[in-house]
């Protein structure tokens, strides 16, 4: 898909509009990016930019609202409300200089850092948390199936929660640290049985299936909770 580029709404939106041009696209269309917040027109192949910008305006009230439903920002600020494991904490600035970097205590994520430095080291310690959750549980889920992990990768994707490459490297969204642990248990699977079946056909689900029994109900808090996910740090 082609990037022509970005601009501010013509259409009193008030988000960042972003034009692309799609080989697959039959007819001019809208999407929500909730991660970046902003407005993505699709235009197929030879259609006019000005064409997009009218179905845009035609549809203001349309993505108006769907901005207006997205959860606001929650930014690591001390004060702020943020799930570990589904688990919510209050981020504290943590005063004492003999304590750790970053602690998960009493209800509190103490931060021992300044306020221009806390969101970092808070990311940071999530990122590593991810990582401390998630290998260890693919590496035993793909035992079961009898197979390897060649690397797990942390990322900041938008757009998936994980995938699986054919040389065996598993990358996770650092993201889902914040959500229930039925939840991290349901995408670690997901992504092993990829390592079996590189597709979505019934024998993967089956062996999803097989790995996490009771995966219809994580599958449905992430549907429900992926823009909440995405709206944090």
């Amino acid at each position: 898909m082609g990037e022509i580029g970005s601009l501010r709404s013509q259409a009193a939106i008030d988000a960042p509009v972003l034009i692309r041009v799609s080989p697959r696209a039959r007819r001019v269309g809208l999407r929500i990016d909730a991660g970046e917040r902003k407005v993505e027109v699709i235009l197929p192949r030879g259609v006019a930019v000005k064409t997009g910008l009218r179905f845009l305006e035609a549809k203001r009230d349309w993505v108006a609202a769907r901005l207006e439903a997205l959860p606001q920002p929650v930014p690591f600020v001390e004060g702020a409300l943020v799930p570990v494991l589904g688990v919510v904490h209050r981020i504290r600035r943590e005063l004492d200089p003999a304590a750790p970097p970053v602690r998960i205590i009493d209800g509190e994520i103490r931060v021992r850092a300044d306020s221009v430095h806390l969101a970092r080291r808070l990311r940071d310690h999530l990122i590593a948390a991810a990582r401390a959750e998630i290998a260890p549980r693919a590496r035993r889920i793909a035992a079961q199936i009898g197979r390897d992990v060649a690397r797990v990768n942390l990322r900041d994707t938008k757009s998936r929660w994980g995938s699986c490459s054919a040389q065996g490297s598993l990358s996770f969204s650092w993201r889902l640290i914040l959500a229930p642990e039925p939840v991290l248990d349901y995408v670690v699977a997901h992504e092993v049985a990829h390592l079996v079946e590189m597709n979505h056909g019934p024998r993967f689900w089956a062996l999803v299936a097989r790995l996490v029994p009771d995966s219809a109900g994580p599958r449905a808090w992430l549907k429900r909770h992926r823009t909440r996910l995405l709206s944090y740090g």
